[in-house]
């Protein structure tokens, strides 16, 4: 599929150089920081060398001051409490991380994770039932709520209160919650907006030890469970989110041993070098969002919770095979999205993908769209029945908000929610039809010529001799990498194969690159055999690429991570 390289905008060259000498780097390096906003010495410093004394105070967010209180109130009386979380890792990384908190305070503390298919998503009418027949006093919800003004009211009906944890954007209609946590709530002044759902839990739990003169520290040992919960919720790796990752993965990575069960999600995972953003969205995410696609997402956090290597061996398997389950219900789903496609000859030209089939199963469609993504780059909706509904969710294309397209069909719909380039929605089967016309017509209209083309941001060009082990020492600095801190890349035009490029695997390109003959550097390029005949011929091409390590035989090398190549 044919990629767009798109070049990041240049800082102003004075701009550049002055943060060059400052911290004696190369100018394409301090180009590079200034492309993420960092053109000062102070901003380098605190970007090179985060510190958790710079996470902003939890109280700046609105309603922190009463959710506090509702806490110290429960605990005081020995109230029973509920954490309700949702069922992706986001919201059992919530759970894990305020349960095993608040269990060290009062035994009158349970957890409630929704059945995706019984319940759907957030707060539903069966959860608040089942805290009203066993006695619970206060929710706390956790990446969900701030859409769950109708459950709340029910849930106030039966003498429930609710503390609203969450990262979505809300609706005009505020639940009356006793507390709303939300940084995204137009009259919230937190600084920072891009909290994950477990992000936002973490805020509360700061701001309980900081009111209860509870050392810090006590908090700071859930990092690991945060960023487990940033990197798999795709929220930017920015300001206080970069902070918590760094920590986090400082804790994953650090001397002390590992919390059991993401131990055990470790050695199923096969993870065996430093953990970093990528291992984490890889490895532990589809294990962790498999238990609920599949099955039971309390598993998730009892594996999460467990105190022993035994207890959470056992929940791991459990998970583990979930996720092998997940893997052949996506591939088969996939490919029969695919065929639905390319045998339609309006859908194969049209300009969003909406596809339904009511024996699909609803666990895996998310992960279903974005594959027909990678074939067909467009908006993708894939719905399946469930419950007597089209139950469906949403995936888009770089700079497309496929949950505006969505909202101007609100009409066809019963329930939507989500993000600019991720959504779930819920309508009548009947209203299929119209929806998908619908829809196609929004995204024809608004969709530019660019944003059918998948791209690349690109941060500059460079020679392969800058490449060096010093120039690699200062990019790594800049982990961790993930959205709005991405892996630099990088294009160097006019290079050649030395003559060993061959071919590995199915269709990886393995390639040693010059371009003056005298400096080379080994290149993989995953993907890209379709490239071997001509690049053997000893033909120049301009390619695009990232810098990594790779480690053979116990012998450390620099190699490029090809991600394009466009032959001259």
């Amino acid at each position: 599929m044919e990629k767009r390289w798109v070049y990041n905008q240049e800082a102003p060259a004075d701009v550049v150089d002055s943060l060059a000498e400052s911290l004696k780097i190369s100018p394409k390096l301090a180009s590079i920081l200034c492309q993420r906003s960092i053109c000062t010495y102070d901003e380098a410093k605190h970007f090179f060398r985060p510190s958790l004394s710079d996470l902003h105070d939890p109280f700046l967010m609105k309603d922190m001051d009463l959710a506090v209180d509702r806490m110290n109130e429960a605990l005081h009386r020995n109230e029973k409490i509920l954490v309700y979380g949702d069922y992706d890792v986001d919201g059992t990384t919530s759970v894990a991380l305020m349960y095993g908190f608040l269990r060290n305070y009062t035994s009158n503390v349970d957890f409630y994770i929704p059945d995706r298919y019984k319940e759907g998503y957030g707060v539903s009418s069966q959860g608040i039932d089942y805290a009203a027949e066993n006695g619970f006093g206060l929710i706390i919800s956790l990446d969900c709520g701030i859409k769950s003004a109708d459950k709340v009211a029910y849930a106030s009906e039966k003498g429930i209160d609710f503390i609203i944890c969450d990262h979505h954007l809300p609706d005009e209609d505020i639940p009356k919650a006793v507390a709303v946590l939300d940084p995204k709530q137009i009259d919230c002044p937190y600084p920072y907006k891009e909290l994950s759902g477990c992000g936002v839990g973490f805020k509360l739990l700061q701001a309980f030890c900081f009111q209860n003169d509870i050392d810090q520290e006590e908090v700071y040992k859930l990092l690991d469970l945060l960023v487990v919960s940033i990197a798999s919720d795709i929220v930017p790796i920015t300001g206080e989110n970069r902070i918590l990752a760094y920590y986090g993965l400082r804790h994953l990575n650090g001397p002390q041993p590992l919390r059991p069960g993401l131990d055990a999600l470790k050695e199923l995972a096969g993870i065996t070098s430093e953990m970093d953003i990528t291992s984490i969205v890889f490895g532990f995410a589809p294990r962790i969002n498999a238990a609920g696609r599949m099955g039971d997402a309390k598993n998730s956090v009892r594996m999460l919770l467990a105190q022993t290597k035994e207890e959470a061996f056992k929940m791991a398997d459990i998970i583990n095979e979930s996720n092998k389950a997940r893997r052949d219900k996506d591939s088969n789903i996939t490919k029969e999205a695919l065929q639905m496609i390319e045998e339609d000859d309006f859908l194969r030209s049209a300009s969003s993908t909406v596809l339904f089939k009511d024996s699909w199963h609803k666990g895996v469609i998310g992960i279903v769209a974005s594959r027909c993504i990678e074939k067909y780059y467009r908006p993708t909706i894939i719905l399946t029945q469930s419950n007597g509904k089209a139950s469906g969710s949403a995936r888009s294309v770089h700079g497309f908000n496929v949950h505006s397209a969505i909202e101007s069909c609100s009409d066809l719909l019963e329930q939507f929610g989500g993000h600019m380039y991720a959504a779930g929605l819920t309508l009548p089967v009947e209203n299929i039809p119209a929806f998908r016309e619908r829809f196609e017509k929004v995204v024809t209209d608004t969709i530019t010529e660019e944003q059918k083309i998948p791209q690349i941001e690109i941060d500059g060009k460079i020679e392969l001799k800058q490449i060096t082990r010093n120039f690699y020492n200062i990019v790594r600095q800049m982990e961790p990498f993930g959205p709005g801190n991405m892996r630099p890349t990088f294009v160097s035009e006019c290079v050649y194969d030395t003559g060993s490029v061959r071919i590995v695997g199915d269709s990886h390109l393995k390639l040693r690159l010059t371009q003056d003959g005298f400096y080379s550097i080994d290149a993989i390029g995953f993907g890209l055999s379709d490239y071997y005949h001509k690049i053997s011929k000893g033909i120049p091409f301009d390619v695009c690429y990232t810098v990594e390590e790779n480690i053979y035989r116990g012998v450390i090398t620099l190699q490029l991570r090809i991600k394009d190549i466009r032959l001259k």
